[in-house]
């Protein structure tokens, strides 16, 4: 298999995978942690794997979204499990690829803590402090690196600040690099111009900015160590042009803006929203607004915006990413 730096100079679109926690709540398994399912069901990890190889998937991501020590100690479990889960995430995921007999590349998920951190708190009253941000990231780093993931995903940030952390503790050890924030709908009030920001109020420039900085990497600038930039999931709850499809193609074009306008060099563009608003059905119980059909018609338009890997997060399932294969190859025979 060519090695994935080279495989994302090609023009072709890659195809990331879905969401995982409603695929584990999908098989009628819920934890206090999403992780602790890489030791309490290890079939079922592998098994979400397979599927979304199966329906089409170049690309799937490890289940260690919150396997950091922050996040087992807010599920009441005992901090050192965390470089055990992240290698057992890494080996489940390897085992799907392996039995499948397919070119299939292994993301390495890296999430954000669970609460702010002293770098937009001002302070560890109320935030985590930046040295526990730092060493929680560069544990799961080294367990995801030693475990032989074929690149980091920093994914869902809601701070290029926490961002821009991750991305230095990861750095060292010499992967491709992609980092992913999630952002919400506001509008400039002098302008009007539509413009996304995090809940911390970091745009796509101010995420460039921040990586560029050298704020928190010793002076060094980031760039140069990332290959990907992107947004995934989407927090706007209240308009529905501006969720799901809709805010991967928006915040795309956004990103690609920022950079030529900074005189930035293009990188790669990775885009993974979730299927929609979440609503709630007659029993009370979430389910998500876009259909795999629904989210499949949009993917012409996302990849003319220039998004070069696609995928799903919250509500999107294993049909949706079939849908996506089929949307892709469909385009490229044309």
């Amino acid at each position: 298999m060519r090695p994935f730096l080279e495989r994302i100079q090609d023009d072709r679109p890659l195809i990331y995978d879905g969401g995982f926690g409603s695929e584990l709540f999908a098989r009628g398994i819920e934890l206090t942690n999403s992780a602790l399912a890489n030791e309490l069901h290890p079939d079922d990890v592998v098994g979400i794997h397979t599927d979304y190889i199966q329906a089409g998937s170049d690309i799937i991501g490890t289940n260690t979204f919150v396997a950091s020590f922050p996040h087992l100690e807010m599920a009441g479990k005992d901090p050192s499990e965390s470089d055990d889960l992240v290698k057992r995430a890494v080996e489940h995921a390897r085992t799907a690829i392996e039995k499948s007999g397919k070119e299939v590349y292994l993301a390495g998920s890296v999430g954000p803590l669970p609460g702010a951190i002293e770098a937009d708190s001002g302070g560890t009253d109320f935030g985590i402090a930046n040295d526990i941000a730092r060493e929680a990231h560069e544990r799961v780093g080294t367990a995801l690196a030693e475990g032989g993931v074929d690149f980091f995903c920093i994914e869902t940030m809601f701070s290029a600040k926490e961002a821009a952390i991750a991305a230095n503790e990861v750095r060292k050890f010499g992967l491709p690099i992609a980092v992913n924030l999630t952002y919400k709908y506001t509008r400039d009030r002098k302008s009007g111009q539509i413009i996304y920001k995090t809940d911390w109020g970091h745009s796509a420039a101010d995420l460039l900015d921040l990586l560029s900085s050298g704020e928190f990497s010793d002076g060094d600038d980031l760039l140069g160590y990332i290959q990907i930039l992107g947004l995934n999931c989407g927090a706007e709850s209240r308009r529905d042009e501006h969720t799901g499809m809709p805010y991967a193609i928006h915040g795309v074009r956004e990103l690609k803006a920022a950079m030529e306008k900074k005189g930035i060099a293009p990188k790669k563009m990775m885009t993974y929203p979730n299927a929609g608003k979440a609503q709630l059905d007659k029993d009370h119980k979430t389910y998500y607004n876009q259909s795999p059909e629904e989210m499949a018609g949009y993917i012409p338009e996302l990849l003319d915006s220039g998004a070069d890997i696609i995928g799903g997060c919250c509500g999107t399932g294993v049909e949706h990413i079939r849908a996506y294969r089929g949307a892709v190859d469909k385009g490229m025979v044309i």
